[in-house]
């Protein structure tokens, strides 16, 4: 099953504070917010995709509790970037700087910001276009480096800062540069 897309705008913006409330009022659903103001409604992970991230957001989590550097996210966080979207990336992760500077009251909603590093795992129903434009968007609204993790075609794009794309095939790790210093992911068991 592929996301649903719902253009909202015949009946009214959705602002911040109600996406908000539509994202309490059923958690069940995995939504998203897009520019344009169009929500996205994504289906449940299968099984070897919730495996697969899984294993990425503990070798990530493993990272974040050993140098304390930032916090670390799972795809339930909600972003709001700079260009209006509220995207929930696979996996990510913010600098300390950058989660102090933000109050208690915006740490507990939705972030008002663009994470330094993300990640998205391509699943079986999701089409390539459509994440390759959500990498650009992070991009385009401030990250510092972001992975698109594709196990069917065992390839990985890799997305940079000064807007370079670079594209591996079958790599077995991936090192986190100098955004996340001394961090590599194993991708053994998630793009194979």
């Amino acid at each position: 099953m592929t996301a649903l897309i719902l253009n909202l705008d015949a009946l009214a913006p959705l602002s911040d504070k109600r996406f908000y409330e539509l994202c309490r009022a059923n958690r069940e659903l995995r939504l998203e917010r897009t520019s344009h103001g169009e929500l996205i409604a994504m289906p449940p992970a299968g099984g070897k995709s919730g495996n697969r991230n899984f294993r990425l957001i503990g070798q990530l989590y493993a990272w974040v509790e050993y140098t304390g550097l930032g916090i670390g996210f799972d795809s339930s966080t909600g972003f709001v970037l700079a260009n209006g979207a509220i995207r929930s990336p696979d996996a990510a992760w913010v600098s300390q700087e950058s989660w102090e500077v933000l109050s208690s009251d915006e740490q507990e909603k939705f972030l008002p910001l663009c994470p330094d590093f993300v990640v998205e795992l391509r699943s079986a129903t999701d089409e390539l276009k459509p994440l390759q434009m959500k990498m650009q968007e992070y991009l385009d609204n401030g990250v510092a480096l972001g992975w698109l993790i594709d196990p069917q075609t065992r390839q990985v794009e890799i997305y940079r800062a000064n807007g370079d794309v670079e594209i591996l095939l079958a790599p077995t790790n991936l090192s986190g540069e100098a955004v996340l210093p001394e961090f590599v992911l194993d991708l053994q068991g998630i793009l194979d």
